[in-house]
């Protein structure tokens, strides 16, 4: 019997060897970088279990200015300190006078310090480039003078730049074939997804101390420097964006308490954005609940900004004749309009003063030469959209720049073309008429350049940490038929028309340093504050007239009938322009 007792005793306590012993296989040799669902990498833990470390550079890509500048991140010159300071003798009132501090100040840091830290508000005590280069020259363990990514809490743009975040289910997802730590940053909206697999960390840049179970020196007091083996990563993605454009803008749509809508800047020649803004901003504490759609690239109701493109088909189609004059007492149904009474007006001064029965009577004659003109034209003028930066790189077929832009759209269904009074709506921007400001604003640098349709770059290329390029983004056109030469210059006086016409709806725009042609809308939204509706209030237009540089779209989208204009935003945008290009001109003489 005793005998069964220990055969039956080893066989347990053999199973049981085998199973640790494999259990050690599996941690020591076969899941070392990805044990458990989880897939935790047991060599980095092992390694950030006896060490101390300060991260210098997350690894991951940035985005830059049209000028260089960093937009999502800043580099800051800061004194680090590794807490085994306190263990050791170390020249700190040197330190202290070169830094300009207080000995004591410093030895308190390291005294408090559970870990390597950078010392003081980075944003108050900076280095020079002379005062780090005196520290380094000490030569003091745990005592570094270094420049430090940080990432910026508030930056410009951050709806079109987009958020980055850790999340496990979309890193499998997005790349089932890379083997990346399930803590990886990834961009989950705006350019930081689009780019997201440019900008994915080749390792960290990092000072590392070895400790032992007890926090003492491992191997000495070395600290070593280490950094991704790729010195060509990160990179970073040079945008089309600039800084101080993009700043003023910001400014500008929160001075004028703009709570939904924004602008978009185009920069004509080059057809990219200059600047981005859309309110409301992002909840940081929750960012998916708040603020995180990016208002110019999603549709909206234009109102009569939208009769720009029944202005273009009513040219083409010979139905502009200057001696035909329209009734603009009446509305679109003919019936004796309550707030508008302009009287007898032609096709110019209809287009200036933004009546209603002139557009409706054009798009339902349109309709019966072809129930699909006006569709035709909003794509030859590329309402429809996209309208971003497309094409075919490395691995990526249809690679799109801004991946969350929404498309426009005319009709909902081929019923409501055949529908006089659907039609006439239409024609005024309103029914089921949708588009974004961002294809609005490249409407009007299509016209600006003449009729000529081009894709909106907001990146002009991908560089190596170097500086050097890794991906030019080139200029591209539009693939949509465009209007003619002819048609474009009609279209740019009906705009300055808007603006000269002592009773144009653009009137309050004249006197500014650049002149502006351009076209306002009013759109009824269908959703009501109390007794009253809310409106989408428009202005989009570019300049200077005569050699255009800049196209615009100001919008402030479900406001009250009373308030909210964005013409004095416009305005107030375009001085700032003048300003900052006047300003520019005077460095360059210089």
């Amino acid at each position: 019997m005793w005998r069964k007792r220990i055969i039956v005793m080893i066989v347990i306590i053999f199973c049981s060897l085998t199973v640790l012993m494999g259990r050690l296989v599996q941690l020591q040799l076969a899941a070392t970088e990805h044990f458990s669902k989880r897939q935790v990498n047991l060599i980095e833990a092992s390694v950030k279990q006896r060490s101390q470390e300060m991260i210098i550079d997350n690894g991951r890509g940035s985005f830059l200015d049209r000028n260089g500048e960093y937009l999502v991140h800043k580099k800051m010159p800061v004194l680090i300190l590794f807490p085994f300071l306190k263990n050791m003798t170390w020249d700190v009132e040197k330190v202290a006078e070169i830094m300009e501090v207080s000995p004591i100040a410093l030895k308190q840091a390291v005294e408090e310090a559970k870990e390597p830290i950078a010392f003081g508000n980075p944003e108050i005590v900076t280095l020079t480039d002379k005062q780090m280069s005196e520290v380094n020259r000490l030569e003091i363990p745990g005592v570094f003078a270094v420049e430090k990514k940080y990432s910026l809490t508030d930056y410009p743009a951050e709806q079109l730049i987009g958020i980055t975040g850790q999340n496990p289910d979309t890193i499998k997802k997005r790349y089932p074939d890379k083997e990346l730590p399930l803590n990886t940053l990834i961009g989950l909206t705006g350019l930081e997804k689009s780019f997201d697999e440019f900008l994915l960390p080749d390792g960290e840049s990092k000072l590392v101390y070895h400790v032992d179970g007890i926090g003492g020196p491992l191997f000495g007091i070395n600290v070593k420097y280490v950094e991704p083996a790729n010195p060509f990563y990160p990179v970073n993605v040079k945008t089309t964006l600039d800084k101080k454009m993009q700043e003023l803008a910001e400014k500008l749509v929160d001075q004028h308490q703009i709570k939904k809508g924004g602008l978009v800047l185009l920069d004509i020649e080059t057809n990219s954005i200059l600047a981005l803004v859309s309110r409301p901003t992002i909840n940081k504490k929750a960012p998916f609940e708040e603020g995180i759609h990016n208002m110019m690239v999603s549709q909206h109701i234009p109102g009569s900004v939208f009769k720009t493109v029944v202005a273009a088909a009513a040219i083409e189609h010979e139905l502009d004749d200057p001696t035909r004059e329209f009734d603009c007492n009446k509305t679109i149904m003919g019936k004796e309009d309550p707030n508008y009474q302009h009287g007898m007006l032609n096709f110019t001064e209809s287009f200036a003063l933004s009546c209603n029965n002139t557009f409706g009577t054009l798009a339902k004659e349109l309709k019966e030469m072809d129930e699909g003109l006006i569709e035709d034209y909003a794509k030859k003028l590329s309402l429809l959209g996209p309208v971003s930066w497309e094409g075919d790189i490395y691995h990526f077929e249809h690679f799109r720049q801004i991946a969350d832009e929404d498309k426009g759209r005319i009709f909902l269904d081929e019923s409501a073309k055949k529908d006089d009074n659907f039609v006439a709506m239409t024609g005024i921007g309103q029914h089921e008429v949708r588009v974004t400001p961002l294809a609005v604003a490249n409407m009007m640098a299509t016209i600006a350049r003449g009729g000529k349709g081009e894709m909106v770059r907001v990146a002009t290329e991908i560089e190596y940490r170097n500086g050097t390029s890794l991906l030019p983004f080139e200029k591209k056109t539009l693939e949509n038929e465009a209007i003619s030469p002819y048609t474009a210059m009609k279209l740019q006086k009906l705009l300055r028309e808007v603006v000269v016409n002592e009773e144009g709806t653009g009137r309050g725009l004249q006197g500014l340093p650049y002149d502006v042609a351009g076209k306002s809308g009013t759109a009824e939204t269908g959703i009501m504050d109390g007794d009253r509706q809310l409106l989408n209030k428009w202005f989009a237009g570019y300049f200077p007239f005569e050699q255009p540089k800049y196209a615009l779209v100001a919008v402030n989208l479900g406001v009250d009938d009373s308030e909210g204009s964005v013409t004095p935003l416009f305005a107030e945008m375009v001085k700032g322009l003048y300003e900052l290009d006047h300003h520019l001109n005077e460095k360059s003489v210089e």
